[in-house]
């Protein structure tokens, strides 16, 4: 039996976000490898008389780091075309949405607006934070709001779903974020990695959030 494509965009996105979380899993257990070992990527593997150490398992170590690279460069290739894919479902939905009716507005309505840009609504919540992770390093807590992740909110995009967030989530590159939290808005730096000693890039549970 051939490989079956999905049938449409949303199914593809649903795919590729499965995908990455396997690669992500797999990815979390070959790094463990290394660190039961006390090795990164770039450890020496052989002592200073240069003999192999006797303190690990070279073959597994070499094995793991080998697998740690096709991981990573999987990951990237995932995230590429998650990123294409939702572009593709944001379009058609867009494309779907029929343009509200104008209503005629008077010059004194006009001049009284303010035209300046405006601020998106929360559209999820942060459920959980992992002591030590990326997310309570950049000062995350459980009930934030998040308006902004990256570059995606309702005001530029307004179908957003919490599925589009993990399209701009990439290992060591920052990340802006806008949350409210109580009456306060507050503008933070996250930097998704692996290998913080817990699982996935950030180390937070987001919740979709719907405004009461």
């Amino acid at each position: 039996m051939g490989f079956i494509l999905p049938e449409s965009p949303r199914e593809q996105v649903q795919m590729l976000i499965e995908k990455k979380e396997n690669i992500e899993a797999e990815l979390d257990a070959q790094v463990s490898i290394l660190k039961a070992n006390n090795c990164t990527l770039h450890s020496s593997l052989v002592d200073k008389e240069g003999f192999p150490r006797a303190d690990i398992d070279i073959y597994l170590v070499r094995a793991a780091r080998v697998r740690v690279i096709e991981l990573r460069n999987d990951l990237k290739a995932n995230t590429d075309d998650l990123a294409k894919a939702l572009e593709l479902v944001y379009a058609r939905s867009a494309q779907s949405e029929e343009p509200p009716t104008a209503e005629p507005v008077s010059p004194a309505a006009l001049a009284s607006q303010d035209t300046g840009p405006q601020p998106g609504l929360p559209f999820a919540k942060v459920n959980g934070v992992a002591p030590g992770s990326p997310a309570a390093e950049a000062g995350l807590q459980r009930e934030d709001l998040i308006t902004q992740f990256g570059h995606l909110s309702t005001s530029s995009t307004p179908s957003l779903s919490i599925q589009s967030l993990s399209a701009v989530v990439h290992e060591n590159s920052e990340l802006s974020i806008v949350i409210l939290r109580s009456d306060q808005t507050l503008n933070m730096k996250l930097t998704p990695r692996n290998g913080w000693g817990g699982r996935g890039m950030l180390g937070c549970h987001i919740v979709p959030y719907a405004a009461p």
